[in-house]
């Protein structure tokens, strides 16, 4: 994209009060036009059949259709980038803004504060930045979604240096933008029985974390939960990084969690998982990159890999923003690219074996 090219925004939002705050905040950036602000799902429709945006920053409770629902109309007809802007006060909020992402929204933020506020700054410049790398992002058409196919990945045994992989004991997964999505393909693809615990590390905007949890329980079946200090993690269970900790694991096999310096200007960091793994676990442990902007990670997804881990990198197709795992494949850090539907399929086999396994319950 060349740097003289505004960066056309569709603004949609019922208060008036957030869509003068949202106007106001998007284009004191040079590179940002606000195209059009309207207060409802409807009218967004239909400007977007006149009109195309190439960012639509959308409230979730709005009057007629809501957040979710004028995501999902516009991503089955005209596909565009939309980011979720919400407050998360309300019960159900996060949960509804997960559902957008599954319909194809690619991003979800939290509403800005008014500019006396201490995080103004740092709000504000969380969507500007977002605003600006997803309207470089290209989306798809999305139809009604397929049932997820078990044992997709390659089930071939693993190898390393000659000897067969050590049972595997820790999942590690790092993700960000567009990584709910992703996340929730892998988990809706494993077995019910899936014998190792899983530790994921995904940036997302304060307060969201619950609801996420919330999601991918409901649409896994997999028993998720945010992290807790010393908890030992249990077979088949998702654990979440909490927001501002550091997630790793000691040599019991127990969490810690940190409030150590934050790594790449984040809190919780992937590269602090990804190395806490490496160096206690080493081919006891699988790490897994996904879709995320920067590079957070990759540099120890590299390390895991030194250390005997089986490591995956998501490929540039199937990423919303192909960043962090694209920073690991350069540096020699994955032993496997796949899309994202057939990274479950590999971990199924490197965890339980190549046999045949059994689909998860719907």
């Amino acid at each position: 994209m060349t740097t003289d090219k505004k960066i056309n925004v569709l603004v949609v939002d019922d208060s008036s009060v957030q869509r003068m705050l949202l106007v106001h905040l998007l284009e004191s950036d040079p590179r940002v036009s606000v195209i059009a602000a309207v207060a409802d799902g409807q009218s967004a429709l239909d400007f977007i059949q006149t009109t195309t945006p190439d960012v639509v920053l959308m409230d979730l409770h709005m009057p007629g259709l809501d957040g979710f629902e004028t995501t999902r109309r516009i991503m089955e007809t005209k596909p565009l980038p939309i980011v979720i802007c919400s407050a998360t006060a309300r019960a159900g909020d996060a949960i509804i803004a997960f559902r957008a992402m599954e319909a194809g929204a690619v991003a979800c933020l939290e509403k800005p504060v008014g500019r006396d506020h201490a995080d103004y700054e740092k709000r504000a410049g969380e969507i500007l930045q977002t605003v600006k790398s997803m309207s470089e992002v290209r989306v798809v058409r999305r139809w009604a979604r397929s049932p997820t196919v078990v044992g997709s990945g390659s089930t071939a045994p693993i190898v390393i240096n000659g000897n067969a992989q050590a049972r595997i004991r820790f999942i590690g997964i790092g993700t960000s933008t567009g990584g709910p999505p992703a996340l929730q393909t892998i988990l809706a693809g494993l077995p019910k029985d899936f014998s190792a615990p899983i530790l994921i590390v995904q940036h997302i905007a304060h307060g969201f974390l619950p609801g996420m949890a919330d999601w991918l329980g409901q649409t896994t079946g997999f028993r998720v939960h945010i992290a807790a200090h010393g908890v030992e993690p249990m077979p088949g269970h998702v654990y979440l990084a909490p927001d501002n900790f550091h997630l790793g694991l000691n040599a019991a096999g127990r969490i810690l969690l940190t409030k150590e310096e934050p790594e790449n200007g984040l809190r919780p960091a992937v590269a602090h998982l990804f190395r806490s793994l490496a160096e206690t676990f080493g081919p006891a442990a699988v790490g897994v990159l996904l879709t995320g902007m920067g590079a957070d990670g990759a540099a120890e997804l590299k390390l895991m890999r030194d250390r005997g881990a089986v490591t995956i990198a998501q490929d540039r197709e199937s990423s919303v923003v192909h960043g962090m795992p694209a920073e690991a494949i350069k540096l020699g850090g994955a032993t496997h690219v796949l899309p994202a539907d057939r990274i479950a399929g590999l971990l199924s086999s490197l965890v339980n074996g190549p046999a045949q396994l059994p689909e998860r319950a719907s």
